[in-house]
This record gives structure tokens, C-alpha cells and sequence, in this order.
């Protein structure tokens, strides 16, 4: 996400800047007057929370990873660096007990130090059944988080421990090789007991109810805002490498509005879309960054409809991916004919791509479309149907599903698609209870194993909003996090059969493209991270060059 996650493409639905150019050096960074260090930016979306135990959207996961670090963060390659862990840990012989050490000097915003209890308190909210966790089943690789979620053990049996206030022990179900990209998501982040319980259901509803121990302090959102601020944390363990002062942040859902700001200096980044990539292309502030962000239609089979798998490769196969990317989105998205991305994952015998390797699992076929909905109709009975797309507000989600609808409706004749686009606050609430025939999507990986994808639709998955359920489906997620998780050839392997299953014989969801981010950064504006996958952005290590 994560999610990571999960759930958005940064264009569509997330905050979005980019790094450029790269560092002159820290003796020059630090000769940058401090009064110049602030910026301004756009975002496509609201904040929904700040609870990192409930986020499910971009939006929140970004806002969360500005003001929260956990025993890892991730680095400008990308990779697992410590955060608030000052050491590696030391790993017991079979490979399942971790043990971290945890930086004296880490401090949340009110002053209390940040200690082993605090991560232990935040995982077992996150597995505890009462949370209702959209990313619970990422913990599942920690001893009993399984059980605890199903109801069949108690929160406090989860395997992680204070040894005392700066020793965290960590036990896991079985050995796995990604532990550290693991620990940067969202899910992972600790949480202050006290803090918490005294905000009781209001934690993470507004800038006052949320603490910080990361780099910045959330302001000036109330919970409901277009607009925030991010306020450098001169409390946080490394502030001597977090140059910027502030981060004001504005909604701008309109692409258009969002490159006027840009034009009259009103903002130093906004995101760009279509017809506005190709007007910038050439500007020294245009950047493009391809993602492992993926955009797709979800269906809920707990509806007759669209709980008929006919119906549901008929959609799949019903629209041209070629035209949306190149007409709709014009940013770099590539068409997807699976549900891993392209670029995200090598086959540990060969080296191969999993993308290239599981080839084209579902691709636009308009004859295919035709004879799945002459089944569907026959099984279903009727000669007519009418389903409702349900999407955020956001300007290029309501493009996309337009897209959509015209496509559907030309190659399946009697099919009649109604749209719905609301706030994304609302669309993840709808989904969530299960109130919708197809929705629009995105989801971005909170790590690089594919693993992360394919569990978002084991059964009792927090993020399966589909409500798909299979006992082979199951058995064969535990497998790849359990039986296989030291046999690395056999793992990958049934991670290939999985995503066959849930894309070519279920159709459980309708994957149709990777994601890029094209937007226009202040060519002054140095140090911005962007992340292939996970968060999408992070101001820690950004600063004004002029």
C-alpha cells in the first residue's frame, strides 16, 4: 500500500509530486535560507483518516507516512532502510523470532518517548476483529494475527512483545524473505495507548486527534477540509535531514484548476491528464514516472448480477485498454492484461518478469464479451440488464468510468450501465458495506512481492471487497506465506496458478491498467521521493534550491 492499501492511481486519486534533479550536496542544502524552505501543492482527494489502523485509500496512507515512521523506512532506492529501529535485529536460528532494539532518541509530538508497547498496541488493533482493519490480514505472517482475526485467539496472544520500553520481539508464523519492506507499510506504524484511548473514537478524525513521530505534524484539517498543512517536526530523531518548514497542501480534484494554480505560482506541483501532458511535454517542469499502480473494476458477487462469472469476463473482456490509456489517461499507464504489474517482480529461478511469465490473462475482446453475455443472460434470465458503476469524484475517475460506460454499452447490447461518483470518503464507504454493483479502483502495493496483491482477495481479506470466497484460493495464499515460504521456486510458482485462478477462470476483478504519474514540479523544488509502490510520496528528504 500498501494497501497498501489500497485501492488508487496517483493521478486519479492520490497526492502526487516528484523528485528532480538530485542533491548539489549538504553544503550547499544547508545554505539555503530556512525561510525559503516551504512549499505548495495540489492533491486529487481528501484525507479520509489518520488512523493508520483503518486507512484504505492513497490519500490517507501519503498523509499517514508524512507524520508516522515505523522500525522501517523506505529509502530514495527504494529499499528498507532502519527508521525507528536503531539496529538490524537479531533473528533467532530457525528464522522466526526477531528481535529490535529502538532509538532512544524517537519522541511523539507530545513529548512521550516512542517505545516497544506503542508498536505492540498498534498491532494488536490492527488484528483485533472489533477494528474491523481493511488491512488486518497483512499481519498474518505474525504469529496467532490469524487466529486472533478469525475470533479464535485474543489480541494479546499476537506474537509481538515488549522485552521492555526500547526491546520489541517480533515472532513470526514461518521464515519469509521480505520482513523489512514488510515493516514500512502503513499497517506496521506504532500508535501511543494513552493518546489513543483519550480520543477515543474520534483518533485520527483531525489534525488534533492524532500524534506524530515522523518527520512532519499534520495541521489545519479538521477532517472534512480541502486543505492542510505539513509542519516540520523538530522532535523527530532525524529533523537534521528534513530541510523543508512546510508543506501546504490544496484538493484539486480539476486537473485544469490544478495547472492554473501551477501557471500563476500559486503551487509548486500539480498532476497532469491527457490532453494537459501533451501541452507540458516539453516544459523543463514536466516529469513522468511509470508505477506499479494498477486500475480495475471490482465486482460484488454478492449480487445475483455480477456474482455470475459470465457476466463478469463479459465485462472484463468488453472494453479497448489501448484507447483509455492513450485517450483518457495520456500520462505514460500502460494497458494490463493481469493483476500483477509489469516491472514488479522476477522469478527467482530465471530471472524472468511475472508479468511477461503468467502472459495476458484477460484482454479486449468484443466476440469473447458477446458470447460470455449470451451465457450470463441465459443463466441469469433476462434479455436486459441494467448495473451501476460506482467511482470517486475525482475529475479523471469520472472520465474513466465514462470511458467505460460507452464501451460496455456499444459491445454489449442490452447491458445499460448508470453511473455513481461521490467523494472517495463515500466510494470506500460503499464498498466497504458492500453497497454497489462494479466500482472503479486502484490499488498500490505496499511492498515488491506479488504476494501482496494476490492476498487482498483471501476471504476473510479486509480489502476484498468483492467478498470473493475460495477454500483453493485460500489454501493455496497460506501456502505461498507458509509451506513454500523458504522454497522460493515452488512459492512463485503457485503465486503464478493464483493470480490465473482469481483473473482467468474467476473474473473476480477486471484489471486493465498500470499506472504513471506525469505532473509539472517547480524545476527549484529538489529531494521529493516518489515510490513505485506503497506511498506514493515523501517531503522527508525535499528542500527549495534557489
Amino acid at each position: 500500500m500498501k494497501n497498501g492499501i489500497l485501492i488508487t492511481m496517483i493521478l486519479l486519486l492520490g497526492v502526487v509530486i516528484a523528485a528532480c534533479g538530485g542533491s548539489k550536496g549538504d553544503k550547499q542544502q544547508a545554505s539555503t535560507s530556512e525561510t525559503k524552505q516551504a512549499i505548495k501543492v495540489t492533491s486529487a482527494g481528501e484525507i479520509a483518516t489518520l488512523d493508520s489502523s483503518l486507512y484504505s485509500d492513497t490519500f490517507s496512507s501519503d498523509a499517514i507516512g508524512q507524520i508516522s515512521e515505523g522500525l522501517y523506512r523506505v529509502n530514495p532506492d527504494n529499499e528498507a532502510e532502519l527508521g525507528i529501529a536503531k539496529a538490524e535485529p537479531t533473528v533467532s536460528a530457525d528464522k522466526k523470532v526477531y528481535t529490535f532494539q529502538l532509538r532512544d532518541d524517537a519522541k511523539w509530538s507530545n513529548g512521550d518517548p516512542v517505545t516497544a508497547a506503542d508498536f505492540v498496541y498498534a498491532f494488536q488493533k490492527v488484528v483485533n476483529p472489533k477494528t474491523a482493519s481493511p488491512s488486518s490480514n497483512q499481519l498474518d505472517v505474525i504469529k496467532n494475527a490469524n487466529l486472533i482475526r478469525n475470533e479464535k485467539a485474543e489480541p494479546s496472544t499476537l506474537g509481538v512483545k515488549a522485552i521492555n520500553d526500547k526491546t520489541l520481539e517480533i515472532t513470526l508464523e514461518n521464515p519469509i524473505p521480505y520482513l523489512p519492506k514488510l515493516l514500512t507499510g502503513t499497517p506496521f506504524l506504532p500508535q501511543n495507548e494513552k493518546f489513543v484511548t483519550s480520543t477515543g473514537s474520534k483518533y485520527g478524525t483531525s489534525a488534533d486527534t492524532v500524534l506524530s513521530n515522523g518527520p512532519f505534524l499534520l495541521k489545519d484539517w479538521s477532517g472534512i477540509g480541502t486543505s492542510w498543512t505539513y509542519i516540520k517536526n523538530k522532535d523527530y530523531w532525524d529533523a537534521k535531514n528534513v530541510k523543508l518548514n512546510k508543506v501546504s497542501t490544496q484538493v484539486a480534484k480539476d486537473t485544469g484548476a490544478g495547472v492554473n494554480l501551477y501557471e500563476t505560482g500559486d503551487v509548486q506541483y500539480t498532476a497532469l491528464t491527457d490532453e494537459f501532458v501533451q501541452k507540458y511535454k516539453s516544459d523543463k517542469a514536466y516529469h513522468s514516472d511509470s508505477k506499479s499502480l494498477i486500475g480495475y473494476l471490482g465486482f460484488n458477487e454478492d449480487r445475483a448480477s455480477t456474482g455470475n462469472v459470465h457476466l463478469r469476463k463479459a465485462l472484463s473482456m468488453a472494453f479497448d485498454k489501448e484507447a483509455y490509456t492513450n485517450t483518457i489517461l495520456g500520462d505514460g499507464s500502460k494497458p494490463l492484461n493481469g493483476y500483477i504489474p509489469a516491472d514488479f517482480a522476477k522469478d527467482p529461478a530465471n530471472n524472468k518478469d511475472f508479468r511477461a511469465e503468467n502472459g495476458d490473462l484477460v484482454t479486449f475482446d468484443p466476440d469473447k464479451a458477446k458470447s460470455e453475455w449470451a451465457t450470463a443472460k441465459k443463466e441469469l434470465g433476462v434479455d436486459k440488464l441494467t448495473l451501476e458503476i460506482l467511482s470517486s469524484d475525482t475529475e479523471v475517475s469520472k472520465k474513466t468510468v465514462e470511458f467505460l460506460q460507452s464501451e460496455i454499452q456499444k459491445n454489449l447490447p442490452g447491458l445499460t450501465i448508470k453511473l455513481k461518483s461521490v467523494p472517495l470518503k463515500n466510494r470506500l464507504a460503499l464498498t466497504t458495506a458492500g453497497d454497489y454493483d462494479i466500482f472503479y479502483g486502484t490499488w498500490s502495493p505496499d511492498y515488491s512481492d506479488p504476494i501482496n496483491f494476490l492476498e487482498v482477495y483471501q476471504s476473510d481479506g479486509g480489502l476484498n471487497f468483492s467478498k470473493y470466497k475460495s477454500k483453493t484460493y485460500d489454501a493455496g495464499l497460506n501456502a505461498v506465506k507458509s509451506t513454500y515460504a523458504t522454497e522460493p521456486e515452488k512459492r512463485w510458482d503457485e503465486m503464478l496458478t493464483l493470480e490465473k485462478q482469481l483473473i482467468q477462470t474467476d473474473a473476480v476483478i477486471a484489471p486493465f491498467y498500470q499506472g504513471a504519474t506525469a505532473y509539472l514540479l517547480d524545476p527549484n523544488v529538489k529531494g521529493v521521493q516518489i515510490y513505485p509502490f506503497g506511498r506514493n510520496i515523501s517531503y522527508r528528504l525535499a528542500y527549495v534550491d534557489k
